[in-house]
């Protein structure tokens, strides 16, 4: 079977979920894009949306089509030449309003599983869970004598353990977009123990021509993305414990949050970071991975307290932050949650005291200025040298931090998760956005 009749008949799981709405318009786009190619005219091409609820699948189609507006207007010249057979589109905004239409109409959403008894191929994005997915791979598994390839999005789960728990043969691998999927650049390819070489041919093949940076991980739970994160998460939760002797517990967070943005230059603090993907999510994600490490414990105590008293982050549809460990306001962090007092406090009641013990500190560089710079090495070396020689607990805190962070990059490598220290960067940087890899020489 090749490329193009492999996407002629597809299913996304969990279509009208974050990363599902994300995934469903990349392979609409691509679906599209071969339907409209002068070979493939009078030739059958479906997308099936599936999820539980008609008003999200309503939301979702909305969605696709405000995306594919903004799409098509980018690439109206190339257009131009696809439809340049048809006499009736003379200007622009006809060519743009006739590819959404082409699009849209290769979208089916429906609230019912059978619809993916006919695809031969499943793109799934649903909850989590290891039986849910193994459930639901099963049921479709049975009842499609189109032997399906199974693309699973899950961020943690080993992909042999959903591969044999299904029966699939093979036929499934893991395919870990990063959030937003139509933004990020970024998708983690992992392989199970019995996944077929024709599925990893495709699976390399589909990420190219969505001109995606693939990052190959072997099949340990947790993959390189969340295998860094959660042990980042275990770190500055550690950095708490040995703050709270000087400080509160809102302040602590205060402190750790701000070394591990700004002192470590990095888009976002490791709480703002943990609120944006979901206290909850984090939190499961770590129940995953655990029965799976040896020698350490992937659990935090910080995060179940904090789902007990339920703070738990993550996003409302429109993508606007919750509030979580930290509060919002127009995007802008505000006050800090202390679960020892269940209360938010402001950040203007925080910030002169943690300042004050975090002591002289270099000046860091923008993230802005650094992330995608030719030259941040020019910026990045000096920074660290001044990091590396201050005496002031804030810059002990930074520097044990990049350490760590280091640390677990090569934890990364050693334990067999990662193929090498490059791919382990490339994720950090692609998928996270941070301005350096985490195994670096800044600090040596």
């Amino acid at each position: 079977m090749t490329y193009e009749e492999r996407l002629q008949h597809v299913s996304v799981l969990g279509a009208a979920g974050k990363m599902g709405s994300g995934i469903l318009l990349l392979t609409a786009v691509e679906m599209a894009d071969l339907s409209l190619k002068a070979g493939n005219k009078g030739k059958t091409f479906v997308l099936n949306a599936i999820d539980v609820s008609d008003e999200a699948l309503a939301g979702v189609m909305r969605y696709l089509k405000a995306q594919l507006l903004k799409i098509a207007e980018k690439k109206v010249n190339a257009l131009r030449a696809v439809y340049t057979e048809r006499r009736d589109l003379i200007d622009n905004d006809e060519i743009i309003a006739q590819y959404i239409f082409d699009v849209m109409n290769l979208v089916r959403p429906t609230t019912r599983l059978e619809a993916a008894y006919d695809s031969k191929m499943v793109f799934e994005a649903i909850k989590e869970d290891s039986a849910l997915k193994v459930k639901i791979f099963s049921q479709i598994n049975k009842n499609n004598t189109q032997q399906p390839w199974f693309f699973t999005n899950t961020s943690s789960i080993p992909i042999t353990v959903l591969d044999e728990g299904a029966g699939l043969g093979g036929r499934i691998i893991g395919f870990h977009f990063y959030n937003p999927p139509a933004v990020q650049k970024l998708v983690e390819v992992i392989r199970g123990k019995n996944t077929l070489k024709e599925v990893e041919e495709f699976a390399l093949a589909y990420a190219k021509n969505l001109r995606k940076v693939v990052a190959p991980a072997h099949d340990i739970a947790g993959f390189i993305g969340n295998g860094h994160f959660m042990r980042d998460i275990l770190h500055a939760t550690s950095e708490l414990h040995k703050l709270i002797k000087d400080m509160s517990l809102a302040e602590a967070i205060y402190a750790v949050n701000k070394i591990s943005q700004d002192y470590l230059v990095r888009p976002m603090g490791i709480f703002q970071l943990i609120d944006y993907v979901g206290v909850d999510v984090c939190s499961f994600i770590m129940f995953v991975m655990a029965p799976y490490t040896k020698n350490e414990v992937i659990h935090s105590p910080f995060l179940d307290k904090l789902m007990g008293l339920g703070i738990k982050g993550g996003q409302y549809s429109d993508g606007s932050q919750k509030d979580g460990v930290l509060k919002y306001e127009k995007g802008k962090i505000v006050a800090v949650y202390d679960p020892i007092k269940e209360a938010y406090i402001p950040v203007s009641e925080l910030q002169a005291k943690v300042d004050k013990f975090l002591g002289a500190m270099p000046a860091p560089p923008a993230w802005k200025i650094v992330v995608g710079n030719k030259a941040k090495d020019d910026i990045l070396i000096p920074y660290f040298a001044q990091l590396k020689t201050a005496d002031s607990p804030g810059a002990e805190i930074a520097r044990n931090y990049v350490k760590k962070s280091k640390e677990i990059g090569k934890h990364l490598v050693l334990s067999g998760v990662a193929y090498n220290d490059a791919d382990v960067n490339t994720v950090l940087l692609t998928g996270f956005f941070h301005a350096y890899g985490p195994i670096n020489e800044y600090l040596d």
